[in-house]
């Protein structure tokens, strides 16, 4: 007797949008409407006589069944996904697919991936910035890069390495900064000592990072929560908010204020001299970069080249780790 499935194509829409706790972010990784998934969805909790979602004015949430029952949905595709990459010549020649943020991509992958390809000249690599959540193996990638504290239970997670935090200008704005400081009323010589403040800054803030100005104040014992306490008086609630730290680095190069830059991302701008240091008071984050990817992926899906490019891409970070630590030190 024929198994009785419901409909395949409410069961993609429901994975997705369980997945991303959202319709619309359901429907722009599938590439159809939010009103399209929401329907699917509500004849598929008819054919299935439960409901899957609770609905509210802020959002959605999975119900008791229905987070359960994506448990199940999940694997089923992980496994249609895994048995189709295993079959015989199936697709042998795809490129290695990675997901990473931007700015990521473009400061620190990409200038290093031309070492891959002179060693792998007939392996391709296809790099996705786009900002979603990525699912093994159902959405086609073999890895992704992302920051986070700690590793997260359902997947292979490898630390590669972490940032260190330091405030970030343009040589124009950085002379805007000093300050003659008299010592007159300590010892009465009038010593004209040229001192930096970042008091008087407009600080350039990234709104979707999980680590920002309050994290370096706090880790450089600096008093800025309200503008009034401590002796440097900086205020973290006014200045100039972007969403990107690329555009924050940006802003800082033509001027606008002082951005926190994160090495190595901000690196490159250092190097030749678009940005230096409007101090040197350096923290270390409490997020590091991960190379994620399914459990056991290099070995399950017989691709030789995952395994090798990971391997590669540890070892780059592992050597850039040491570099950077090196040279923190002669700091």
């Amino acid at each position: 007797m024929p198994l009785r499935l419901p409909p395949l194509p409410a069961l993609r829409f429901f994975e997705a949008a369980g997945r991303h706790q959202s319709f619309k972010l359901a429907a722009a990784e599938l590439n159809v409407t939010p009103s399209a998934i929401s329907h699917g969805i509500v004849g598929l909790e008819a054919a299935l006589g439960v409901e899957l979602f609770v609905r509210e004015p802020r959002g959605i949430s999975l119900t008791a069944s229905g987070a359960d029952y994506l448990s199940y949905v999940s694997e089923a595709f992980s496994l249609i996904a895994i048995g189709t990459q295993r079959l015989p010549n199936h697709r042998a020649d795809r490129p290695i697919a990675l997901s990473c943020a931007p700015t990521f991509a473009s400061r620190w992958l990409l200038p290093r991936l031309a070492g891959f390809r002179a060693r792998w000249p007939n392996v391709n690599v296809s790099v996705d910035t786009s900002h979603r959540q990525v699912g093994f193996p159902v959405d086609g990638f073999d890895f992704a890069i992302r920051m986070s504290r700690a590793p997260v239970a359902g997947t292979a997670w490898t630390r590669l390495f972490g940032e260190r935090f330091v405030p970030v200008c343009s040589p124009a704005y950085l002379e805007t900064l000093r300050e003659t400081r008299s010592d007159e009323q300590d010892n009465g010589q009038g010593s004209g000592q040229v001192n930096v403040s970042l008091r008087h800054a407009t600080l350039i803030h990234v709104n979707a990072a999980s680590e920002d100005w309050q994290a370096w104040l706090d880790a450089t014992g600096t008093d800025g929560t309200d503008g009034t306490g401590g002796t440097d008086g900086i205020d973290t609630n006014g200045g100039l908010r972007v969403d990107t730290i690329q555009l924050a680095f940006e802003a800082a190069s033509m001027g606008l204020g002082v951005a926190l830059g994160r090495r190595p991302l901000v690196d490159s701008d250092l190097a030749r001299g678009a940005l230096v240091e409007a101090c040197a008071n350096t923290i270390a984050s409490t997020t590091a970069y991960w190379l994620v990817s399914a459990e056991n992926a290099e070995s399950a899906i017989r691709r030789p080249e995952l395994a090798d490019f990971k391997r590669w891409l540890v070892g780059e970070a592992a050597q850039f780790d040491t570099q950077a630590a090196t040279q923190e030190a002669h700091r």
